[in-house]
C-alpha cells in the first residue's frame, strides 16, 4: 500500500504552507547558493524535514541524493556517529557547482551532550565543504555553541484552515466518501501535526468505504470528546461511581491510553461552564496526575484518583 505521507509530501518550498516567512528566507539562501548552518525548531508535522529536503533538491538538482545525507539522531545519537559517519561525509567534495554538501540531523535534540560538542567541532572544521541542518522539537536542548553557529528557523503550529485545505485536496484526489464531522475529528486528534493528519485519513479510508466520525475514533483508539466531557461532568456533580464506570469503559473496553484521557480532560476543562478560579484548581490537579502517569503510575488508579479529587472539590 502506498504511503500517503510520501505521496503528498511537498516537492518545492512554495508548497510548504503556513510558514511563509521561513520560505522567503530559504528562497534567498538558495538563490545565492550560499547556505549557512540551519536550525529548524518547532512542533512535529509542521514541515521541518520537508523544508530540508526541498532546499537540497533545489540546490543540487538531480545530484541531490549524492550531496545530501539524512540521519535520525534519536537512533544514532552517540559521539561515534559524529566522529565517523558525519565526519567522513563532511570531508568529501561535492558533486556539481554548489561548493558544499548538506547533512541533515533529524531529532537533533536527542543527541547526547558529548555528541553535540563533537558536532560543534565538526561544524567548525568542515565549514568549506559541508553545511548542517539540525531539526528538533525543542531548541533549548541544543547547546548554545551550536545554536550560535546556526541561522534559527522557528516553525509554527499549522492553522486549522490550512490543515483542512490539505485534507480536502487529498479527499478529492483519492475520491473518498467522508463526512464533515469526520474531517473535524481528524483535525482535532492530529493537533496541528500534518503528518499525522495524512496517516489518520489513510488508515480510516482502509477500514470502510464511508469515513465517519465514529470510524475515525475507532481507528485511532481515541476517546470521543463528548465521552470525556460526560465523565468530567459526572465527577464534578459528585457522581463518582458513574464517572468511574465511564473511565473503565474508555480504558478497558475501548482501549484508550491513559495519557490520551488526561489530555482530553485538560482540553475539556476550558469549555466547562464554571468560573475561572475553579478551572485553575482543576488544571492544577490535572498537571499533578499527568506527572504521576509519566513517572510510571497505573493509569486506572491515577485517573480514578483525579476524578475523586474533582468529585470532592
Amino acid at each position: 500500500m502506498e504511503v500517503w505521507t510520501e505521496k503528498y509530501r511537498p516537492k518545492t518550498r512554495d508548497e510548504i504552507v503556513n510558514q511563509e516567512s521561513i520560505v522567503s528566507r530559504l528562497k534567498a539562501f538558495v538563490k545565492s547558493e550560499n547556505l549557512p548552518n540551519l536550525l529548524f525548531a518547532g512542533p512535529a508535522g509542521t514541515g521541518k524535514t520537508t523544508a530540508s529536503l526541498c532546499v537540497a533538491r533545489e540546490l543540487f538538482g538531480e545530484n541531490w541524493r549524492q550531496n545530501y545525507m539524512e540521519l535520525n539522531a534519536s537512533d544514532e545519537r552517540g559521539i561515534d556517529v559524529i566522529r565517523n559517519k558525519v565526519k567522513n561525509f563532511a570531508r568529501t567534495r561535492t558533486l556539481g557547482k554548489v561548493p558544499f554538501k548538506i547533512i541533515s540531523l533529524d531529532e537533533a535534540d536527542a543527541l547526547t551532550p558529548e555528541a553535540q560538542q563533537a558536532l560543534r567541532r565538526t561544524m567548525e572544521n568542515y565549514t568549506n565543504t559541508c553545511r548542517f541542518i539540525l531539526i528538533c522539537n525543542y531548541s533549548s536542548r541544543i547547546i548554545d555553541p551550536i545554536q550560535s553557529r546556526c541561522a534559527v528557523f522557528r516553525f509554527s503550529k499549522l492553522e486549522r484552515e490550512k490543515v483542512k485545505e490539505l485534507l480536502k485536496r487529498i479527499i478529492k484526489e483519492e475520491k473518498l466518501d467522508i463526512t464533515d464531522d469526520a474531517i473535524e475529528a481528524i483535525i482535532d486528534i492530529a493537533q496541528g501535526d500534518l503528518r499525522r493528519v495524512v496517516n489518520l485519513l489513510q488508515s480510516t479510508a482502509a477500514m470502510g468505504k464511508k469515513i465517519t466520525k465514529d470510524l475515525v475514533y475507532e481507528a485511532t483508539a481515541q476517546a470521543r470528546p463528548e465521552d470525556i466531557r460526560e465523565m468530567v461532568q459526572l465527577s464534578l456533580n459528585g457522581k463518582f461511581e458513574e464517572a468511574r464506570k465511564k473511565l473503565y469503559l474508555l480504558l478497558v473496553e475501548k482501549g484508550v491510553a491513559g495519557e490520551d484521557i488526561i489530555k482530553g480532560i485538560h482540553r475539556e476543562i476550558f469549555d466547562l461552564d464554571i468560573d475561572e478560579k475553579r478551572k485553575v484548581e482543576l488544571i492544577e490537579k490535572v498537571g499533578e496526575f499527568e506527572f504521576r502517569l509519566n513517572e510510571g503510575g497505573d493509569p486506572q488508579i491515577q485517573i480514578e484518583a483525579l476524578l475523586a479529587q474533582f468529585a470532592a472539590s
